[in-house]
């Protein structure tokens, strides 16, 4: 494996030579969400180079955390995947997604936004213990469009899924108005008032949904 080296026998250290790397843990987070081609990974990790992204993923490639795939027909196409090694990234990647959360506002000028990070954010911060029983459609505005998640509350904790929940409760936020709602710094009547909330459904199950994420203790 190519790259940094601090010549330390600490399984940190370790940690850090495969996964430190600039763009490194940014890969890792795509590849959490599906397996990918180059060509995605590269559209979706705006600045990175072709050359350098092919020198991160082949030093994850020879650390085991990731594996080449060929799709079959009629796709004909690789794709890269985590390893079974590179999945169990995941609880590690869920706590660094917490402590990054109390440095993500204010907002930059040219950040970019994928929907789909909502899923990882979400399920970084989603309570582990009983919830309220609940179900709650979440829809999320991009340039592109718009992408619906559904939330589940119960006694096993929260959980976070992709698609619609048409006929129920339902809550229309940009993700940074979202996660001022969860975090209770936006109370959702405020957030309706001032329209950066559209709800439909039932009011009651909606103004449960902080009480279904730990973001308000996370960011103390």
């Amino acid at each position: 494996m190519s790259g940094t080296r601090y010549n330390q026998f600490c399984a940190l250290a370790r940690a850090a030579e495969i996964v430190g790397e600039r763009w490194t843990l940014l890969i890792v987070r795509e590849l959490l969400l599906s397996p990918m081609r180059f060509g995605d990974l590269r559209e979706r990790l705006d600045d990175i180079s072709p050359a350098l992204l092919t020198d991160r993923l082949n030093a994850l490639v020879d650390a085991g955390v990731v594996q080449r795939t060929a799709l079959p027909a009629p796709f004909n196409a690789q794709v890269y995947e985590l390893t079974e090694t590179g999945r169990a990234i995941q609880p590690a990647i869920r706590e660094l997604i917490r402590w990054g959360g109390r440095f993500l506002f204010p907002m930059r000028e040219g950040d970019t936004f994928e929907p789909d990070w909502v899923l990882l954010a979400l399920d970084a911060i989603a309570r582990r213990t009983p919830t309220p029983v609940c179900r709650i459609g979440l829809r999320v505005p991009h340039p592109d469009g718009s992408a619906g998640f559904v939330i589940e509350g119960g006694p096993e904790g929260t959980r976070i899924a992709k698609g619609d929940l048409p006929g129920g409760a339902l809550i229309e936020a940009r993700f940074d108005v979202l996660l001022q709602i969860l975090a209770k710094q936006v109370p959702l009547n405020a957030a309706i008032a001032n329209r950066q909330a559209r709800v439909e459904g039932s009011a009651r199950t909606l103004r449960t949904l902080p009480d279904l994420f730990d973001l308000a203790t996370a960011r103390r």
